[in-house]
């Protein structure tokens, strides 16, 4: 008896890290948004008035293009500060990097909020999209350069 329970101890312990692994490789988008930004764009990217922009709708947008792909991904790792116009709103905000986040978890959470919206297909961003990011980090006035100049190119709704 105490053979078999230490034979299944030892088989969970060793699909535990299997399992992990899986769970990671599978990042659910809401989940991660519901955790890392729903405090600001509240549930659904309904954004708070004068605050934080609303996403829905509006990501989808921005992410149809690569260059406004490339935007999302800078602004999620870089955080974005200072005076941005979302919507017709004008919003004079903070919102901090998540670079912390792996870039399959930013392209989840891209990904879910570029899917608030009826457009279809919806875009993607994928974990190659931020890493390229990622390895040309960005300062908030080039965030705002970066930004003017996709809105000259794509206007950013």
């Amino acid at each position: 008896m105490i053979k078999r329970g230490l034979l299944l101890l030892t088989s969970v312990v060793a699909t535990a890290p299997v399992l992990a692994g899986f769970a990671h490789a599978a990042a659910d988008g809401a989940a991660l948004y519901n955790t890392n930004c729903s405090v600001c764009h509240q549930a659904g990217g309904a954004g708070m008035p004068g605050q934080f922009p609303v996403l829905k709708n509006r990501i989808d947008k921005i992410a149809a293009t690569p260059e406004g792909k490339k935007y999302l991904a800078d602004v999620v790792l870089n955080g974005l500060h200072g005076s941005i116009q979302a919507g017709g709103v004008t919003y004079a905000g903070f919102m901090p990097s998540l670079k912390a986040l792996s870039d399959d978890d930013i392209a989840a959470v891209l990904t879910y909020v570029a899917s608030l919206s009826d457009a279809k297909p919806t875009p993607t961003i994928t974990a190659d999209d931020v890493k390229a990011a990622r390895a040309a980090p960005k300062k908030s006035s080039e965030l705002q350069a970066e930004r003017s100049s996709l809105n000259a190119a794509h206007p950013i709704p």
